[in-house]
């Protein structure tokens, strides 16, 4: 395998001219890439191996701090958003998630579409294009009644001393009945969406007890053993008030004219929660670029870990796990992604571009992107490579026992495709 260094950045328009071989070239320091060719389905793949962003983590932006399992950074999308698109270009995430790639793309003045089946996803993503002032979270948090005789329906006594569900509780039928009566607004969605987001986790300024970090709502039963090991019982905490803190966190950070080209490209944004072989409310050959990660093979139990958020947002979580692709085959998992990629390639502009990160599953024993490139082929696309994108993980990646390069999912696998001009 030879080696050598990207010389320089080049736009994705250049790309599309290139052939395989010179795929990509792109300037990370003094880093150099491995590259190598492996045969799929009759055709030599070139393969990029590098650590080609995490490295630099810690630059994005603080709107990205909401928490949610099996995310990728945003650092991946920024590098291909930059490398394949131009502002005002629409950018398309089929499998939202927490809305990383959407995000990241309204912080690069490009218009949105994002669509996940799981309603959460929109919850997460949708008010952080409409940031409210400060006052206002504030004035809304004050008109909302908290009644203190509230009780959940479920046994909640493991996470929150009474009083904190007691606000919860009040919270939340707030917010249902202000979206039953249309009444939601910007600020109710913003409050939502912190609120989902501090229901649990590992710091004072969560709603809960001391427990795992909040990408994962453990069971009840699991978080019982936890107090009796830790010798913990749930603290009052003030719900109003780490509403503020959290929202704190995230404005301040938030520049006002990047406040305002948020709010500009939220008036053509388009949220979906529809199958992603079936995204009919998106218009032929309208995405310049698609960056997306799909549910992998059955590793990541996505309504199931969002219980609780569930619980709080009025989602029946055993349907959406039920709507949720999660294959434990591999040739039924294909199956599915084939009608996504025939989808994708409806909605594609012509040299428009898909990027689909796929990591690895089984301890690294499937590559499901030697499974992807002749999906991709298939739907018409070109496929022009692989990026292998090694990283060191972070101390919540040990927490679920993944570490690095040993065991799981122990790199970004990413394969790039064209739809070229005929």
């Amino acid at each position: 395998m030879n080696t050598y260094t990207f010389s320089k950045y080049i736009n994705g328009f250049q790309l599309a001219n290139m052939n395989d071989a010179q795929l990509f070239s792109f300037k990370d320091d003094d880093k150099k890439t491995q590259t190598d060719e492996i045969q799929i389905a009759d055709q030599n793949v070139a393969l990029y191996i590098n650590e080609f962003w995490t490295a630099k983590q810690r630059q994005a932006s603080a709107l990205h701090e909401i928490s949610y399992r099996a995310c990728f950074k945003p650092q991946l999308p920024e590098f291909f958003i930059k490398q394949l698109s131009k502002p005002k270009d629409i950018i398309y995430d089929p499998f939202s998630g927490r809305g990383t790639t959407v995000i990241q793309a309204g912080l690069m003045d490009r218009k949105i579409i994002s669509n996940d089946i799981n309603p959460l996803s929109r919850i997460l993503a949708e008010p952080r294009f409409k940031i409210p002032l400060m006052q206002e979270i504030k004035n809304r948090l004050d008109s909302i009644p908290f009644n203190q005789s509230e009780k959940a329906k479920i046994d909640l006594s493991m996470f929150y001393d009474s009083r904190t569900e007691s606000e919860i509780v009040s919270l939340k039928n707030y917010l249902i009945q202000r979206k039953k009566t249309g009444k939601e607004d910007y600020i109710d969605k913003w409050i939502r969406m912190v609120a989902t987001n501090r229901l649990t986790g590992h710091s004072k300024n969560f709603f809960s007890i001391y427990t795992l970090p909040p990408n994962q709502a453990i069971t009840p039963e699991r978080q019982t053993k936890i107090n009796k090991i830790l010798k913990q019982q749930p603290k009052y905490k003030n719900v109003k008030q780490i509403i503020l803190i959290k929202s704190g966190q995230i404005i301040s950070k938030i520049f006002p004219q990047v406040k305002k080209q948020l709010f500009d490209i939220s008036q053509s944004a388009i949220f979906l929660e529809n199958d992603a072989r079936s995204t009919y409310a998106i218009p032929n050959s309208a995405i310049q670029l698609t960056v997306t990660s799909p549910p992998f093979l059955d590793i990541v139990q996505y309504a199931k870990d969002n219980w609780l958020r569930c619980w709080f947002n009025d989602i029946d979580a055993e349907k959406v796990e039920k709507n949720i692709t999660m294959s434990r085959k591999v040739e039924d998992w294909s199956k599915v992604m084939s009608d996504v990629f025939m989808e994708l390639f409806r909605v594609t502009k012509k040299n428009g571009w898909v990027v689909f990160e796929v990591g690895e599953v089984k301890n690294g024993k499937i590559n499901l992107d030697e499974y992807v490139v002749p999906l991709g082929k298939k739907a018409g696309f070109s496929c022009l490579g692989i990026i292998i994108n090694k990283q060191n993980f972070t101390k919540t990646s040990n927490i679920w026992g993944v570490k690095n390069n040993t065991r799981g999912t122990n790199s970004n696998r990413i394969v790039v495709f064209n739809k070229k001009y005929e």
